[in-house]
């Protein structure tokens, strides 16, 4: 009897995995599966009921799950002491299983018994309900299903606890506030398994199997896709449960999916940015969507491929007025993206934690950072890739575990879900823009080279300091000031005496081709008397300021003293910013607006005289946030907006800033807007460039500034980089140098420090430090026509401008965790230096032929790592084969530059060809490309022939020759060059370079240079 009693202990929890079965063969298969757990079995499985003529064969058969309720469990036999582990796919959720068989004979009252009880399952079984891919009949491709079972009524056992691997707990008690108690954990109806120190992160309380989640019905149709209704039927641990929920799944592009869940009954917050909105149902998605009914999951696949990409069957749904939590598997542990954060550019998955809510912090690891942007690419077991958007600006975490997993856990707003499906990591990003917005162009002298600090202190200080720079022949487009230049610490001012000669300073940089930027907080000041400061005086009369409950402005704290704050949400705010900026320009014409601080940052937790006790100061549950509370360092959630309250819209701040700024250097200026914002959140490029914020002159900060940079070009904001020699500390030289060479390749390059530290400017170091600074700028400048036109290309079609390398060679997985290296574009690796005391770097090739960018010289790579000679004078740059750029001789400005002669630089590859694209205009006027005022050249070479086709001219290019030409990889000398009919001198070195000079080819009309 007792053999029984486990027998039937054990049906439910085997049949569960049979439901896929019909007929004879789901009850033959599950009774094989049930007799393994028989004693004496051995946890074998048996391959026929009986030896001999006409016995049945009992094949497992494969099959798909997308249900929670059965999957990760094992069988234990206690009295045979036993364990048997069940085995699952390699994708969460969507179980397989493969079995193997041994012979073994049956006792005939076992087979008797277990028929009879497996019949009286069959109504079970036959209730199951089929989930339909909804693409199917749209694709063209046979519909697939899964049985869905009820989920189980009682509490996870332990035996089903411990079942369950310790990579595949998803965290039932997320709090960081307290320590998890197995009284607690059970309170939550949760499993609670302490494990041992050296597993790290793995979480003590977790769910069960069959954990309460909501039920999917009434899935009707709908113009884009398909809808539903969620329903919940157990209150969760989190108050106020939304009861019912609506889902929409829009199919809006074949590349784009769009997943939304929302309350059914009650308005909720959502993002105002604008998205697109799609008009007509995909006619051939690259995905296919499966449901999970009870409880309710979401998977979505490739079509090419079938690989799962999103399957939120893993783990139970919540969906509360302030507690909001999906689960995901994931394909594979290559994780990119989730800013902004101090960390690698591939993410751990290893038990790692992402909090996301705008906090002015100096950069450091395992912190919420300045920007939010919740937007991952994820790399497939293939090479593939896709990646998931979910547009919330609520505090959250992001959960990433080993399983691989992924866990959204946000406070507020909506489930908003957009899935790009690539297939390849430049048309995620692609992808993922077309939804937030496409970045502005840039203007030119936005890429020239940058110079800041705190504490010039006078503004003939500043002035001198230029001075020097052109003195020492160094480049250098705009000259900076940080906050010293204002009348104590008060924006739209500065300070009479100190900065007297501010004006004279501007006009002089103009005269240079130069140009101005100053800094901007927020913050603005509260305590001059009134009529004295008219910012203060005119944003009361006009309303703009953030209020507290009691409808007067919230006063914080910040440079100035007591401060109230702007809301950028209000258009009004956006017309008294506009005011502000324009009175200050009449005054000193400034070119661009550095705006910090903009978190919002506030010295004081909320504001001076506090914040109220509630539900939003106080939420029920607070993602891990610096400091412990949303109010750390910033103002009170509760306080109002417009219409909005602080805790939906607070890392909007920066956005929000960054488009009045935008927009009033447009009306001011008549010119493009040159805008760079500490905080961020995705469409800012379209308004501004970020800088990476306070980081430190240490080696460590020069190496993390790369993950940076590469992220941000994810998240649609190319225009980005760090200050280079580190803000705070004191740098040294050769650090300085060496920086100065990894910020020359910075899409956005900018050396800035802090007061009371040692000068780092380049005139300020030795005579050979001095020399090798100015040639990797005179390097960044004569590249300059080259990385302008990759912003084009970033402008009107998405692309990245500073590269990781796997976003060019997916199908090399040494690229995968690679951020020490990146290109710009995809054809020039830079490979700087990032260590103390070194005179060489290790560089990765990716296979193919990779020419020195100085000599020409190739160096053909299988896919290897290659150690590179690396003295202090010189950053190793190679050129991609099949590639062509076009180059410009240097100057000390952009302007300058600009009306110099190109160079083309051409990289054979193994079969001889190359291409490449040249994008010109005047550099700063208003839409170009939109209103058809520009050139477009595409330059191409094959069979030893390079011509220059015009794709789109404009008078610009009347300005402009093409002189030199080298063409590297030509491994024949040639007989004679003709250029345009005519044969021309040339020259051709040992190390395969072809070099055409003295050119004087117009760049608004085609040319042909062939050599033989």
């Amino acid at each position: 009897m007792l053999q029984i009693k486990h027998f039937v202990r054990n049906v439910s929890l085997i049949c569960c995995n049979h439901l896929h079965l019909s007929g004879s063969k789901a009850l033959l298969s599950a009774l094989s599966a049930l007799v393994r757990t028989l004693p004496g079995s051995g946890g074998r499985q048996f391959d026929s009921l009986s030896g001999g003529a006409g016995s049945v064969g009992l094949q497992t058969l494969p099959f798909s799950f997308t249900g929670r309720s059965c999957r990760k469990e094992f069988l234990l036999d206690p009295t045979a002491g036993e364990t048997l582990l069940e085995s699952w796919q390699a994708v969460p959720g969507i179980t397989k299983m493969n079995q193997q068989s041994t012979h073994r004979h049956w006792r005939p009252w076992v087979l008797m018994l277990t028929v009879i009880f497996l019949l009286g399952l069959t109504d079970v079984w036959n209730r199951g309900q089929t989930v339909r891919q909804l693409t199917s009949r749209e694709a063209g491709y046979p519909e697939s299903g899964a049985r869905i079972s009820s989920p189980q009524n009682r509490q996870g056992s332990g035996v089903t606890c411990l079942s369950i691997p310790e990579q595949d707990r998803f965290d039932c008690y997320p709090e960081r506030d307290r320590v998890v108690t197995q009284k607690l954990c059970e309170q939550r109806g949760c499993c609670f398994v302490q494990v041992t120190m050296d597993l790290t992160g793995v979480p003590w309380c977790f769910y069960p199997p069959n954990f309460p989640s909501y039920i999917l019905g009434n899935r009707t149709i709908t113009e884009l896709g398909e809808a539903g209704e969620l329903t919940r039927r157990n209150k969760t641990y989190y108050p106020r449960d939304i009861w019912k929920l609506q889902l929409n799944v829009m199919f809006e592009a074949d590349h784009r999916l769009h997943i939304k869940i929302n309350d059914s009954s009650n308005p909720r917050y959502e993002v105002p940015i604008e998205v697109p909105r799609a008009t007509k149902k995909a006619m051939n998605p690259l995905y296919t969507v499966e449901y999970s009914e009870d409880p309710f999951g979401i998977v979505v696949r490739r079509v090419s491929t079938r690989t799962v990409l999103l399957n939120t069957t893993v783990a139970p749904l919540f969906f509360a007025d302030q507690f909001l939590q999906m689960s995901t598997s994931l394909p594979s542990t290559y994780l990119y993206g989730l800013g902004e954060h101090r960390a690698g550019f591939l993410h751990s998955v290893q038990w790692n934690t992402l909090t996301f809510w705008a906090r002015d912090i100096a950069p450091q690891e395992s912190v919420n950072l300045y920007g939010v942007h919740p937007f991952y690419l994820s790399l497939e077991p293939d090479g593939k890739s896709h990646g998931v958007f979910l547009l919330n600006s609520n505090a959250m975490d992001v959960a990433l575990q080993p399983t691989p997993a992924l866990t959204w856990r946000t406070i507020g707003g909506i489930l908003d879900f957009y899935i790009f499906m690539g297939p390849d990591p430049n048309s995620v990003i692609q992808q993922y823009l077309e939804v937030i917005g496409l970045p502005s162009m840039v203007s030119a002298w936005g890429l020239g080279f940058h110079l800041c600090r705190w504490g010039y202190e006078t503004s003939n200080t500043t002035w001198e300091v230029v001075k020097q720079m052109r003195k020492a022949g160094m480049p250098q487009d705009a000259q900076w000031n940080d906050i010293d230049y204002m009348t104590n610490y008060r924006d739209f001012t500065f300070d009479p005496e100190r900065f007297a000669s501010l004006p004279q300073l501007v006009a002089d940089l103009h005269s240079h081709g130069q140009h101005y930027v100053m800094i901007l907080d927020p913050g603005i000041s509260s305590i001059q008397p009134p009529g004295s400061y008219w910012p203060y005086d005119e944003g009361l009369k006009r309303g703009v300021f953030i209020t507290n409950t009691s409808g007067s402005p919230l006063i914080g704290k910040v440079w100035p003293g007591l401060t109230a704050f702007p809301d950028f949400t209000n258009p009004d705010t956006h017309q008294w910013w506009l005011d502000n900026l324009l009175h200050f320009h009449k005054a000193v014409p400034f070119d661009g607006l550095w705006i910090d601080m903009n978190e919002p940052s506030n010295f004081v937790d909320g504001s001076e005289s506090g914040c109220p006790t509630n539900e939003l100061e106080n939420p029920p549950f607070v993602p891990g946030v610096l400091g412990g509370s949303l109010r750390s360092r910033t103002i009170c959630a509760s306080v109002k907006q417009k219409a909005l309250t602080h805790y939906n819209v607070h890392s909007l701040y920066g956005l929000m800033e960054a488009k009045a700024s935008a927009s009033a250097l447009i009306k001011i200026r008549k010119k493009r807007p040159f805008v760079i914002s500490r905080s961020t959140f995705p469409s800012q490029g379209k308004y501004s460039g970020h800088w990476l914020g306070d980081n430190r002159s240490q080696w460590k900060d020069m190496y993390f500034s790369i993950p940076g940079i590469l992220n941000f070009n994810m998240f649609g904001i190319p225009l980005v980089g760090a200050d280079i020699c580190g803000f705070g500390g004191s740098t040294t030289e050769e650090m300085c140098v060496r920086w100065m060479q990894l910020g020359a390749f910075y899409p956005f390059s900018r050396n800035h420090n802090v007061q009371k530290e040692k000068a780092q400017d380049p005139t300020v170091f030795s005579a050979s430090a001095q020399a090798a600074m100015k040639r990797v700028l005179l390097i960044r400048y004569s590249l300059l026509p080259y990385l302008y036109t990759l912003f084009h290309h970033s402008h009107i079609r998405g692309e990245t401008v500073a590269r990781a390398l796997l976003f060019e060679f997916p199908e090399d997985k040494n690229t995968y965790s690679i951020d020490r290296q990146f290109l710009w574009g995809r054809s020039l690796l830079i490979t700087p230096v990032l260590e103390p005391g070194a005179s060489s770097v290790t560089a990765y090739f990716p296979k193919g032929v990779w020419y020195n960018l100085y000599t020409g010289s190739p160096l053909v790579s299988t896919g290897e790592y290659v150690k590179l000679p690396a003295p202090l004078d010189t950053i190793n740059l190679h050129l991609r084969e099949g590639e062509i750029i076009a180059t410009q001789e240097p100057a000390t400005t952009t302007w300058v530059s600009s009306g110099n002669p190109l160079y083309l630089l051409v990289a054979l590859s193994q079969d001889t060809s190359a291409k490449g694209y040249l994008f010109w205009d005047d550099g700063e006027s208003l839409d170009t490309y939109e209103r058809n005022d520009y050139t477009y050249v595409e330059f191409t070479t094959d069979k030893n022939e390079l011509t220059s086709k015009v794709l789109h001219v404009n008078v610009d290019a009347s300005y402009i020759k093409v002189d030199i030409v080298s063409v590297f990889g030509v491994k024949f000398h040639p007989s004679r060059v003709i250029v345009n009919g005519k044969s021309v001198p040339f020259s051709h070195s040992s190390n395969q370079v072809l070099t055409v000079d003295n050119l004087h080819l117009p760049l608004e009309k085609q040319f042909s240079i062939c050599w033989s």
